[in-house]
């Protein structure tokens, strides 16, 4: 065989096309690292953003703490005085809170923020042992909250019928923030004590909550569609048309948090919150990531066609033209991306498919000079990319329906393929 007729051999072509494709794995992978760079730029933005209004909001607490002395000494003549602190946790804590979320644009970035009110109540139960050389007339009740500059409102405890204000504190509750309310002699050991306060909060992305009473209930209810429950307990909860409620139940048992403690003490929270997350329901990174996935199907489908047309119509189609076709492809993805950023994700890909398919058949039609090969390319693509985004709208079951397809796309290759003589060219 000469060599004019080995470049024209299937095989050899065959083979190119494959290279080609390879070939065209480089840009696809910039295109994801673009993808990459662009959410990441997107969430410091954002973490910027949210910033500057308040972080997460993670809440703890109360905790009534009663300072006391202890003695040391070395010898009988010295005597050296320690200070030292007891932290007691609430028998039952309840928290109410109302969300309001809301969403906020900053140029092409999207944050979501909320406004919440929490009415805290619950009781500690009283005290049978004090330790010795005990300071109750210092005590006082502290609220942990992980972001002080979310508090929008003066801090009350109504402690016994008795209202007492709260000032920011010194350390912390668990790395979180303390609000803390002198009690100036209003607690004793026969008695309960009884509290209730009402805290305005703003927060961004998701709120926590540190399961620390005997008996933590804690009951939100907020207009947001799609909340997501995080931690290690989970809510009774129910969606409506325009937001949810959500319930918890928290027993003492269940977490590792002692019901006393002296001085300083984290608690691993790790093990023990619970809360809302704010899902962003449209994430359009992450629906173009996951599109550039699919870039390798979109390719070969594209070149098979090209491929069969060569084959059935004995018209030579140039490695060049095929690489041009596969940039054109690529190329969709980075356009979607871009238009994506300033529009909606189903507006983008209509657009960006619309332009990829007219650009592919334009320059096809220059190739093929046949109407009728010329749209059997214009129903592949649209089949290809109307079957995309039908799998990018089903996460639950995009595995399950894109094997199927690809199935039967397989099936159509090799029912089509069935005639073509592999080893001889008429």
């Amino acid at each position: 065989m000469d060599t004019s007729k080995l470049s024209q051999s299937l095989t050899l072509k065959g083979f190119i096309i494959t290279m080609l494709t390879l070939l065209s794995l480089i840009p696809n992978g910039m295109i994801m690292l673009l993808i990459h760079e662009r959410e990441s730029r997107s969430e410091e933005t954002i973490k910027k953003i949210n910033e500057k209004w308040s972080s997460e909001q993670t809440i703890g607490g109360p905790v009534l703490t009663i300072p006391y002395i202890s003695y040391t000494s070395s010898d009988a003549q010295k005597k050296t005085i320690q200070m030292h602190e007891l932290h007691l946790t609430p028998e039952d804590v309840k928290m109410q809170v109302k969300l309001f979320p809301e969403e906020r644009h900053y140029g092409i970035y999207k944050t979501i923020l909320y406004k919440s009110e929490i009415r805290i109540t619950g009781k500690f139960a009283p005290i049978k042992e004090f330790p010795e050389n005990a300071e109750l007339e210092k005590a006082y009740l502290s609220l942990g909250v992980s972001d002080l500059r979310g508090v929008t409102n003066r801090l009350f405890f109504m402690v016994n019928d008795n209202e007492f204000p709260t000032e920011a504190g010194n350390g912390t509750i668990n790395n979180m923030k303390k609000l803390s309310a002198p009690l100036n002699k209003s607690i004793n050991k026969d008695m309960p004590v009884n509290f209730e306060c009402l805290l305005n909060l703003n927060g961004s992305s998701s709120i926590n909550f540190v399961p620390i009473g005997h008996t933590t209930q804690v009951e939100i209810e907020g207009d947001w569609k799609a909340p997501g429950f995080i931690g290690n307990f989970s809510p009774d909860y129910k969606l409506t048309e325009t937001g949810f409620k959500a319930s918890w139940n928290v027993l003492s048992f269940n977490r590792s948090i002692p019901e006393s403690w002296t001085d300083q003490y984290n608690i691993n929270i790790n093990d023990t919150y619970f809360g809302v997350n704010l899902v962003d329901t449209v994430n359009h990174y992450q629906q173009n990531m996951r599109s550039a996935k699919y870039s390798i199907m979109f390719i070969v489908l594209t070149f098979v066609v090209f491929f069969f047309v060569e084959v059935l119509s004995k018209k030579r189609i140039h490695p060049v033209q095929y690489l041009l076709v596969g940039f054109a492809l690529i190329l969709f993805y980075s356009l979607l991306l871009s238009l994506s950023e300033q529009i909606s994700f189903l507006l983008a890909y209509i657009i960006a498919a619309l332009a990829t398919i007219t650009l592919i058949v334009s320059y096809s039609y220059s190739i093929f000079k046949s109407k009728t090969e010329t749209a059997i390319l214009t129903l592949t693509l649209s089949l290809l990319y109307t079957f995309l985004y039908v799998i990018l709208q089903l996460e639950d079951i995009a595995l399950l329906i894109g094997s199927i397809g690809l199935f039967a796309i397989l099936g159509i290759i090799m029912f089509l393929s069935r005639k073509v003589m592999w080893y001889k060219q008429e």
